[in-house]
């Protein structure tokens, strides 16, 4: 499937602020653990946030394949930069869906522009995968809504100016009754926990959230009072392609890497490149690169079509996520011994695909997605 002029441009576009502008800091970033603020606004200024958003409130009003390609040079870069670019990406996406008027020349803007960080709340410590059993709960008030609860895992829980929050607003327990809410920092009781500090990913900041009898107005609530639930399903198909995509420049990268050692390092007289055993291993990375960003594509032509793509999502993102793993591990082993060592990208490329197969749905759940359609 060949790209566009325009697809070819911003590809090649973000593959030159990944080399020039994401890859040189990733190693500091990883080691500080530091929210990458200056590789933030510069996403900003050069156009990489709200990628398939609607110029009108400042976004670049491409497709989801656009939105892919800019995830994988990314990706290639550094995944936590990458990751920032598809938690704007999800949220403003939300937010020109579903916001009125107010809501998206209140938030968008600012967001696009990089003034204000987003965060995506979900996720509970008894409701990961199995939504139904969340329990932060807005209530009616006199002049909006209560809400009560926390969050957990957040990402950029320390560091958000706003978080879009699924809470329940009727029942006890299912799917059903869920609403979406905008909750900004500064209301009294909101607050968040210490920082966490992750195997990879680690300038992602993460933390959970806490809600303390948040008094918030009545305009807080986003799109319909109830569809939560399927306000966030249809969001997770575009997410997954994100992370599909992410997974896929992890992997692009591990390959560069390897083949770079491979050529370099001697062995016996002669480089290990020249050994099948090695060889045998770039292939099957290449492959599954190749594989892997097909899928991409193909989803997120399937999206920007607007044909169903449920399960081409899950597939994609179930076997970029595990084709990163185990190709970043591979990566490690051509390396040898230095692959094991801090410092050295294949270390880092390691560590930070473990999370693609499991955040924005484990692979597990993207198999039972998969295994559903099948059996429709």
């Amino acid at each position: 499937m060949s790209l566009s002029e325009q697809h070819r441009l911003l590809r090649d576009a973000a593959a030159r602020f990944s080399d020039e502008v994401v890859a040189p800091q990733a190693a500091r970033l990883d080691s500080d653990e530091a929210f990458p603020e200056e590789v933030y606004g510069r996403m900003a200024q050069d156009g990489f946030l709200g990628i398939a958003v609607g110029p009108d409130f400042g976004g670049v009003g491409g497709d989801i394949l656009s939105y892919a390609l800019v995830m994988e040079e990314l990706g290639r870069g550094y995944s936590a930069v990458a990751d920032l670019c598809g938690l704007v990406e999800l949220v403003a996406g939300l937010l020109e869906r579903l916001g009125r008027d107010d809501q998206k020349a209140r938030y968008l803007p600012p967001l696009l522009r990089g003034d204000l960080k987003c965060a995506f709340a979900i996720t509970e410590p008894e409701a990961g995968s199995d939504v139904a059993r969340l329990k932060t709960r807005a209530r009616r008030s006199k002049d909006g809504w209560r809400l009560s609860g926390s969050k957990l895992w957040i990402n950029n829980g320390p560091v958000c100016d706003f978080a879009v929050v699924l809470a329940r607003t009727e029942g006890l327990s299912g799917t059903k009754g869920l609403s979406t809410f905008i909750v900004e920092r500064d209301w009294p009781g909101f607050s968040s926990g210490r920082k966490e500090h992750k195997m990879g990913q680690r300038a992602s900041q993460v933390s959970a959230l806490f809600f303390d009898d948040v008094e918030l107005p009545e305009d807080a609530l986003l799109g319909e009072e109830g569809a939560g639930f399927r306000q966030m399903m249809q969001a997770l198909d575009k997410g997954r392609v994100g992370i599909a995509a992410l997974a896929t420049g992890i992997c692009q990268a591990a390959l560069n890497a390897s083949i770079a050692h491979a050529k370099e390092r001697v062995q016996f007289d002669r480089p290990i490149a020249e050994f099948q055993a090695v060889q045998w291993m770039l292939a099957d990375m290449a492959k599954d690169v190749h594989a892997s960003r097909l899928m991409v594509h193909q989803a997120a032509r399937s999206l920007d079509r607007g044909e169903r793509a449920t399960s081409e999502a899950a597939m994609a993102k179930c076997f970029a996520s595990d084709a990163a793993v185990q190709h970043s591990a591979n990566a490690v082993q051509i390396h040898g011994g230095s692959g094991y060592i801090r410092g050295f990208e294949v270390e880092r490329l390691y560590r930070d695909a473990k999370i693609t197969q499991i955040y924005e749905g484990t692979n597990q759940i993207q198999r039972m997605l998969i295994a559903r359609s099948l059996l429709a």
